[in-house]
C-alpha cells in the first residue's frame, strides 16, 4: 500500500450532534443516577433535605447545588414535609420506583444473555482471563446485575472460574472451556445477512465494515481509494489465538491494527447500549492487544466509531457505534436499554406538566372530598328525619303547653279537665276503661298542683 491511499492517522474530528444531544441527556441521567442510589441506601428511601446538600459533596456537587438540581426533576424526586416533625424531605416518586423496578425485572430476565455476553468477552483476552474489577467498573454498560459475582459467575461453575493471582491480589475470571459456537464476531453475521439480503459481492463485503461517515465529513478522491483498500484487507479474527504467527513484516502489522478495530467493535457490540467510555476500553488494552494511543486510532475510522467528548467537562470519552444507531435510538432494543430509556423520557419530561399533574390531582381530591361531604350530610339527615321531626314535636308540644299554662290553669281551677279527657275519650272508642282511669289520675293531681 502506498503511502498516498493509506488512511491518514491525523484526521479532524467531525461532530455528530445527534451524539452529542444524547451525551447532553446522559450527562444529566449520571447526575440522576448517583442521587437516586443516594437515596435507596437510605434506611426509609428517604434523605433529610439538610443532610443532602452534605452527602451531594462526596458525588462531587458543589455547595447548594444539590437542592437546585433536585427541584429540576419533579418527575422522578418528590420534595414533601413530614407531617409531625414538620422537616422537608425527599424521596422517589412513583414513577422513578416503577422505573427501577422495571429495569431490575429486564436484568433478571436477561441473566442467561449476560452469561454469554461475559463468555464472550473473556474469549476476546489473549491470556483467557479478564479482571474482576474491570468486569466491575463495566457492569452497567454489559448488563451484568449488581450482584453478577454470584447470580452470573459463581452460580455457574460449569462456564466460569473465580481465582486470586498469584503474584497480585486481584481476582481473575477464566472460562472453563471455549466455545467455537461463540467465536463468531457480531460483525461477520452482519456481513452474512447483507449479503442474502441485498447480495453484494462475496469478495468485497468478506472483510469489510459498515461506514457510515458524519454529517459533514469531507471524502477526497484518495481518501476513498484508501478506503476502499482497507476493507479489502484481511485480518485475524478477534477469537483467534495469533500467538504463533509472526507478527514482523508490515502486511502482519496492518492486519493487526484492523484487527484491533474488529475487537473494539465486538467489545461495543456485546454492551446493552452499543457505547462505552474510552477509559473503561482502556482497562482491557494489555488482556486484548489494543493500541496505546486510543482516541488517535479511533479517530481514523470516524465511519465506524463516534467519540464524544459531551459529559464531565469534556474529560469523558464516550465511545459509539455508528451502525447500532439510527435516528438518535438503537436499531435492535432490548429490554434493558427500553427500561433505561424511560427514565431518560422523565428527565426530559417539563416540570411544568409535573405541576398541572399535581394541580389536577388536588382538584380532584377535593371535589370528591366535597361529594363524600354531601353525600354524609344527605345521609345523615336521611337516616336522622324521624329522630328530628319527633322532637320537633315534643318541642312543639312543650311550647304550647308553656304558652297555654295560664289559660290551662284557669280552666282546670274551674273543674273543666275531665271535660276535655271525656271528649277526647269519646272522639277515640279504642282507649279502654284502664286508660281513661288513669288520664283522670292524671288530671286530679294536675288540679292539686295548680291549687296549690
Amino acid at each position: 500500500m502506498s503511502q498516498s491511499t493509506s488512511i491518514p492517522k491525523k484526521l479532524q474530528r467531525v461532530r455528530d450532534h445527534g451524539f452529542d444531544n444524547y451525551m447532553e441527556v446522559y450527562k444529566k441521567i449520571r447526575k440522576v443516577l448517583k442521587f437516586q442510589d443516594l437515596i435507596l441506601s437510605q434506611p426509609n428511601q428517604v434523605i433529610c433535605i439538610t443532610r443532602l446538600d452534605t452527602l451531594a459533596r462526596r458525588l462531587g456537587f458543589k455547595q447548594f447545588e444539590a437542592g437546585a438540581f433536585i427541584l429540576k426533576f419533579p418527575h422522578i424526586f418528590e420534595v414533601f414535609e413530614h407531617p409531625v416533625q414538620r422537616i422537608i424531605y425527599c424521596r422517589l416518586t412513583r414513577k422513578a420506583l416503577l422505573q427501577i423496578q422495571e429495569e431490575k425485572n429486564a436484568l433478571e430476565a436477561e441473566i442467561p444473555d449476560a452469561i454469554t455476553r461475559l463468555r464472550k468477552l473473556i474469549m476476546l483476552s489473549n491470556t483467557g482471563r479478564v479482571r474482576l474489577e474491570h468486569i466491575r467498573i463495566a457492569r452497567r454498560d454489559f448488563g451484568l446485575p449488581e450482584d453478577f459475582e454470584y447470580s452470573v459467575i459463581l452460580k455457574n461453575p460449569q462456564y466460569f472460574k473465580l481465582f486470586d493471582a498469584k503474584d497480585t491480589r486481584n481476582k481473575y475470571v477464566e472460562l472453563v472451556e471455549k466455545d467455537p459456537y461463540l467465536g463468531v464476531c457480531a460483525i461477520e453475521r452482519l456481513r452474512e445477512k447483507e449479503y442474502r439480503e441485498r447480495g453484494i459481492d462475496a469478495e468485497n463485503i468478506r472483510f469489510s465494515f459498515i461506514i457510515n461517515f458524519p454529517p459533514g465529513f469531507k471524502i477526497g478522491k484518495y481518501y476513498k481509494i484508501a478506503v476502499w483498500k482497507w476493507q479489502r484487507l484481511p485480518y485475524y479474527s478477534p477469537y483467534e489465538d495469533v500467538s504463533g504467527y509472526d507478527l514482523r513484516s508490515f502486511e502482519a502489522q496492518k492486519r493487526m491494527e484492523k484487527r484491533a478495530i474488529a475487537m473494539i467493535h465486538e467489545i461495543l457490540s456485546l454492551t446493552v447500549e452499543k457505547k462505552l467510555t474510552m477509559e473503561r476500553i482502556a482497562h482491557f488494552r494489555m488482556a486484548m492487544d489494543l493500541p496505546k494511543k486510543l482516541k488517535e486510532f479511533l479517530l481514523q475510522h470516524q465511519g465506524i466509531f463516534y467519540i464524544s467528548t459531551r459529559g464531565n467537562f469534556g474529560k469523558l470519552h464516550t465511545v459509539f457505534l455508528r451502525e447500532a444507531y439510527k435516528k438518535g435510538a438503537l436499531v435492535e432494543p432490548n429490554d434493558v436499554y427500553l427500561a433505561r430509556r424511560k427514565l431518560a423520557e422523565l428527565i426530559l419530561l417539563s416540570p411544568r406538566k409535573a405541576n398541572v399533574d399535581r394541580e389536577l390531582s388536588s382538584f380532584r381530591r377535593d371535589r370528591e372530598d366535597d361529594e363524600r361531604n354531601s353525600i354524609r350530610a344527605e345521609c345523615i339527615a336521611n337516616s336522622c328525619e324521624g329522630f328530628m321531626i319527633g322532637d320537633k314535636v315534643e318541642k312543639n308540644g312543650e311550647g304550647e303547653n308553656d304558652l297555654g299554662s295560664d289559660s290551662c290553669d284557669d280552666v282546670r281551677s274551674d273543674g273543666a279537665g275531665q271535660e276535655d279527657i271525656s271528649g277526647v275519650e269519646s272522639e277515640d272508642d279504642s282507649y279502654s276503661d284502664k286508660n281513661a282511669s288513669d288520664y283522670e289520675g292524671t288530671s286530679d293531681a294536675e288540679d292539686v298542683h295548680v291549687n296549690k
